[in-house]
């Protein structure tokens, strides 16, 4: 049996060929997007504004592609980790719900596995396996029970998503384009270790937050941590950013996760400031989880308030990111889809 094409994630244009194909109207294509995107549909059955001969010719050839999660599991305080299929049904990704008094964030993955292979995150010893389509990007976020409560996504979950910039560009603008979810920019936060060719492109078409994984202001200690500074040297990454304004809408934060004995300086502190002078920025400090077979260890509480503080006094807004979902393996640099799933 011919493999049907899904038709979330797909853009207006997109719709449009899909229309023609189907022989329907033009205007046809902003009525799939509206059951799609905004009625949130889970079945071509539903679209009842449409012709039912014209679903029968459409359900031959497509589907919504709007698939529950395989499997989920809570943490005691309260975030949810989902399991999705993911290239082809043969892979699987996670996707964190996490929700606060104030805001209810969405974790959502980019790739199945990564390539980048930094030494603190479990999703790079999994390596990498499929790069997920902008159905599987947006199945995340419309699959979930919690997804009508959500305020902010956040592309900080499994893979690096400026390494499949075609895919996340598609589910970017479907996102925020007035036919597709509609949402503001300013609660979309893509992260990135600071590749610069997606990175220029993310820049130059996007209006949403950026968050750059930082975790050291210093070329060798960083190319420890990340190869890819092997090649995107972090001075290039801030060289770009300055040719950009970052004090009025969008955002740009620095992700710092914080290694005992390693990065918790005074002197870290200071060149961080250095570095990032001129750059209206913040920087989030994040505790490591720890991982198999990797000797980094966390540093204190104490340790991590002492460098905001330095941090803060030295021009830079800094704040402490809060752990969640550690006992579900939900918190940062915890993904991973190689052991048992269990609820």
């Amino acid at each position: 049996m011919k493999n049907k094409e899904c038709l979330m994630g797909m853009t207006l244009d997109d719709l449009k060929t899909i229309a023609a194909h189907v022989s329907l109207p033009g205007y046809a294509a902003k009525q799939l997007a509206e059951w799609l995107y905004k009625k949130k549909v889970t079945t071509i059955d539903e679209m009842t504004n449409i012709a039912a001969s014209k679903r029968a010719v459409l359900s031959e050839y497509y589907e919504t592609g709007v698939t529950p999660p395989a499997d989920s599991a809570r943490s005691a305080d309260g975030t949810m980790k989902y399991l999705f299929a993911a290239g082809g049904g043969n892979r699987f990704v996670e996707t964190v719900y996490i929700p606060s008094k104030d805001r209810s964030t969405l974790c959502v993955s980019s790739q199945a596995g990564c390539k980048m292979n930094c030494l603190f995150c479990m999703t790079g010893k999994q390596g990498f396996t499929a790069q997920l389509t902008a159905n599987e990007i947006l199945n995340q976020i419309q699959a979930i029970p919690e997804s009508d409560e959500l305020t902010n996504i956040v592309f900080m979950g499994m893979g690096e998503p400026l390494d499949n910039t075609d895919e996340l560009f598609k589910a970017l603008e479907i996102l925020t384009a007035p036919y597709g979810y509609a949402w503001s920019p300013k609660r979309i936060t893509v992260s990135t270790i600071g590749m610069i060719p997606g990175l220029k492109r993310f820049l130059e078409e996007s209006k949403c937050h950026l968050a750059i994984s930082l975790h050291s202001p210093y070329h060798e200690e960083r190319l420890s941590l990340m190869p890819v500074e092997k090649v995107y040297h972090i001075d290039s990454v801030i060289d770009l950013l300055h040719q950009y304004d970052f004090s009025h809408q969008r955002r740009v934060s620095f992700e710092y996760i914080m290694f005992e004995g390693m990065n918790d300086t005074e002197r870290h502190a200071k060149d961080l400031a250095k570095l990032l002078k001129g750059i209206a920025c913040r920087v989030n400090l994040i505790r490591f989880h720890a991982i198999p077979d990797v000797k980094l260890r966390s540093c204190s509480e104490g340790k991590m308030i002492a460098f905001r503080d330095r941090l803060n006094a030295h021009g830079i807004t800094c704040t402490i990111r809060t752990s969640r979902g550690e006992d579900i393996s939900a918190a940062c640099g915890m993904l991973s889809t190689t052991k048992n799933y269990k609820k």
